[in-house]
């Protein structure tokens, strides 16, 4: 199967070979999965994940994602010896440019998949792993997660895969500054305390409380929840008056939703609303 496959199939019918996908329900998990190697990329599966969350944007079933990584740790970046080396060995300055678009598109297609994706996050979160929970839209991690922007450790630019842009509006500029220019490793308090990790939970806890966070989502009114993740996205370039005025065209759209009359009909009948994602 090609990197292009996943692409044109739908979610529930690619076979992932180079991370793990499982579906249950409404909810995807993607694992990255080679425990062995604290779970590094390599180029087979940064364009593994970007087809998944490219064929994520088409899918009707799969309503929200879990991102985690296998065996006590997240992600350590890229692998040293299947890519790091290649790139100084082997590539040109058209061949880095090529890895360098491909990384970001892998982003660039988790911030325009519809679906709110959760990273569970323990152990090891580095380099190109820190950039994948920060491109999440909802990270639980653990007292004992170490969360590292290293790019700078090995001679390069903080600004990768988005980071000099996303980051800062998760911590703040000056914070976003420190981990980009000293690529000091975050500690999973601090990283709570920062705003990184929107809450800490047992190692043990970590991936149940992000599969139970996308199940509750993936029950919630997913068309309003996708329209909320598609402005989240789009107001960073817009003025307030512009985001208002963007706002009231989506939130209309969102009131002409069968879910919106299930949530009108049920508090009129004093019930729980049922949402059924149109």
């Amino acid at each position: 199967m090609t990197a292009a496959n996943p692409v044109t199939l739908p979610l529930a019918d690619y076979q992932a070979r180079h991370v793990r996908l499982d579906i249950a329900g409404k909810v995807a998990t993607l694992t990255l999965n080679r425990p062995e190697r604290k779970n590094p990329l390599t180029f087979e599966s940064y364009a593994e994940i970007g087809g998944i969350f490219r064929a994520a944007a088409r899918d009707k079933t799969v309503k929200t994602f879990v991102l985690t990584g296998a065996g006590g740790n997240f992600c350590s970046g890229g692998d040293v010896f299947e890519i790091i080396k290649p790139l100084v060995e082997e590539k040109d300055t058209l061949g880095l440019l090529e890895f360098t678009h491909m990384t970001g598109e892998v982003v660039k297609a988790m911030r325009t998949a519809p679906q709110p994706i959760v990273a569970a996050v323990d152990g090891v979160c580095a380099g190109a792993g820190a950039i994948l929970a920060m491109a999440s839209d909802i990270r639980i991690g653990t007292a004992g997660a170490k969360v590292a922007f290293l790019f700078n450790r090995v001679g390069l630019a903080g600004c990768d895969m988005g980071a000099c842009a996303i980051l800062p509006r998760i911590v703040g500029q000056g914070r976003a500054a420190e981990l980009l220019f000293t690529g000091r490793t975050l500690g999973g308090e601090d990283a709570e305390r920062w705003g990184f990790f929107n809450r800490l939970a047992a190692p043990e806890k970590v991936l149940a409380e992000a599969t139970a966070l996308a199940g509750e989502l993936a029950a919630g009114p997913t068309f309003a929840n996708a329209m909320t993740k598609r402005m989240l996205e789009m107001e960073w370039a817009m003025s307030v008056e512009q985001a208002i005025e963007a706002e009231a065209v989506a939130q209309a759209l969102c009131m002409k939703t069968q879910d919106f009359a299930r949530a009108y009909r049920a508090f009129a009948a004093k019930q729980k609303p049922v949402f059924e994602g149109n």
